[in-house]
Order: C-alpha cells, then sequence, then structure tokens
C-alpha cells in the first residue's frame, strides 16, 4: 500500500460528510469532469496553482523568483504561461499576500494521521469519524487502502465518498475496510451521464449493485441539477432503480449552488456548468416528496 498521496485539503468540524463530527479528507484526482463539480480543485490528479488576483499586491516577488519565467505581470494581474509553468510551488511560497497558493500537496499517511486523531475525542463523543473524499478517493486506492487501515487501528469510524467510477476489484478492497458509503448518483440515462460527467455510468450503477449485495452500508447522494436530473421523470427513474436494490433506504438530496464558479477562475479554467439556470429549492420539496414514496428516507441539504 502507498505510504504517500496527494491531498489538497483536510476539513475538521464537518458536520455533512457522514455521521457525527468528522474529519473530511479530500484526495486529489477525479475521473468525472460534472458540469457543476464544486470542488474543481480535486479534478486534476497533480497539485495546482490558485491564484486569488484581488489579494495581488503587484509587487512582482513571484515574477522575479519563478525560475521557469512562466509568469509577467499585466493590467489584469500576474498571468502565468501554464506551458512553461512546472508547478514547483516558488511563486506560492514567495508570495506576501498569499494571492498564489498550491491545491495539492504529497502528505504520508502518518501526517494525515495526525491531523485526524487530534479530534478524536469529538469523533467519540458524537458517533462521528472520518471521511475520505475528493476528487475522487478511490483514484488513489494505495493511499485510500494504508489510511483505512490506520484509521482501524485508532478505531475510527470510516466513511468514504465516491462517484463509484472505479474497477470493481477497487471498491470490493475498500468496502472491506469501509463502514459507510457515500455513494454519488446523477442520471440514469447513460449518454445523459456522459455528457454532463465525462464518464459512462455503466460500471457505477453496477458497482452500486455489488456493494449493497455484499451487505455494505450505503447512503445514496444525488445533487439536483437544475435541467439535467429534476424533472419528474429522471427522478423517478432513480427512485425505481433504488427500489428495486432493496439495500439503500435513505437518500441524501443536495440542491445546487454555483459558489464553485470562483474556485474556477482562481484555476484558470472557464466553468462548464455557465448553462445552467439556478433554481434555489423550487424543485427540492417536490423531489423529495416523490423519492419518498419509493420507500426511501429522504434528507435535504447539505
Amino acid at each position: 500500500m502507498a505510504s504517500t498521496g496527494i491531498v489538497f485539503d483536510i476539513k475538521k468540524y464537518a458536520l455533512h460528510d457522514g455521521p457525527g463530527i468528522r474529519t473530511t479528507v479530500f484526495l486529489k484526482g477525479c475521473p468525472l469532469t460534472c458540469d457543476w463539480c464544486h470542488n474543481p480543485e480535486g479534478i486534476h490528479p497533480h497539485p495546482e496553482i490558485v491564484y486569488t488576483s484581488d489579494r495581488c499586491l503587484g509587487c512582482q516577488s513571484c515574477v522575479s523568483s519563478c525560475p521557469q519565467t512562466a509568469l509577467r505581470l499585466t493590467d489584469a494581474g500576474v498571468v502565468r504561461d501554464s506551458a512553461r509553468c512546472g508547478r514547483c510551488g516558488t511563486c506560492t511560497t514567495i508570495c506576501p499576500a498569499q494571492a498564489r497558493e498550491m491545491a495539492g500537496r504529497v502528505m504520508s499517511v502518518d501526517e494525515v494521521m495526525t491531523a485526524v486523531v487530534k479530534d478524536q475525542l469529538f469523533y467519540d463523543e458524537s458517533g462521528g469519524g472520518v471521511t475520505f473524499s475528493g476528487g475522487e478517493p478511490l483514484g488513489q486506492p494505495d493511499f485510500l487502502l494504508a489510511l483505512l487501515a490506520a484509521c482501524a487501528d485508532h478505531e475510527l469510524h470510516r466513511c468514504v465518498d465516491t462517484s463509484g467510477f472505479a474497477p470493481w476489484s477497487t471498491l470490493a478492497a475498500v468496502a472491506a475496510q469501509t463502514d459507510l458509503f457515500l455513494y454519488d448518483l446523477k442520471h440514469m440515462d447513460r449518454d445523459v451521464h456522459r455528457r454532463a460527467t465525462g464518464v459512462d455510468n455503466a460500471c457505477i450503477l453496477d458497482n452500486l449493485r455489488r456493494l449493497v449485495h455484499l451487505g455494505a452500508a450505503v447512503i445514496v447522494r444525488l445533487p439536483l441539477i437544475p435541467g439535467l436530473n429534476d424533472d419528474a421523470a429522471t427522478v423517478d427513474g432513480i427512485g425505481r432503480f433504488l427500489e428495486a436494490l432493496r439495500g439503500v433506504d435513505t437518500l441524501h438530496l443536495l440542491p445546487y449552488h454555483a459558489f464553485q464558479r470562483s474556485k474556477y477562475l482562481k484555476l484558470g479554467r472557464p466553468y462548464p456548468g455557465r448553462a445552467i439556470a439556478p433554481k434555489p429549492g423550487r424543485r427540492l420539496p417536490a423531489v423529495a416528496d416523490q423519492l419518498r414514496r419509493y420507500g426511501l428516507t429522504v434528507v435535504t441539504g447539505g
């Protein structure tokens, strides 16, 4: 098992990533490119530089220190030549205003666990634990398995938040060391799913069936995206699928929001979900009621 991996965030006191008070560890890299992705800094598997232009002082410390001469100051702020940039991080360490930061760094299992176990008292008192998210944590399977084993050594509750897009052999190995899965569903139609996320959903659906058959504890999470999966026919399709599984009784319904637009800007990438028209809360109660007709306990928000 890998002793190191790439982590882009560790969030303490997380309340929406499983039961109780939790620490969520975000592993970098995801095979999906969802139009509405809330963590775009987790998509690419390598560390990236995030630039917050309104923090920039225009001091040009980063420009003069860049070993690849990939930076230049313009009226719009410091512009990076991505073809020249080696992502060495020199500019992030020298910036006095923290306008340039690294999204993602190599961490060891011991480093992650040092951060995690500091709050074990809160986990024990609240019935919480540790959640591994992303990105897609199954994309770093050896590192994830090593982290799950380390959590077991500390008797911590282990949760994996996943898209389910991975070989079954990977998911089965992870299931043997996981107490709860938060499993994303986006759409039942294969072509629609591919257009919206960049990948086919066949293995995602099949892996969910296999997990349930294995007896794994699973909570399904459905991000409700206006114009994609909030219509009655699509919701019915999801409800029928889950009802037939006879092993999933809880669904978390997640409302769409667009706060991630600013993240794409900082990464220097266009927001792919700009055509999504937000309709905050308008369909949420109706969709929740519709899904409850299939015997599901529906929790909204998060």
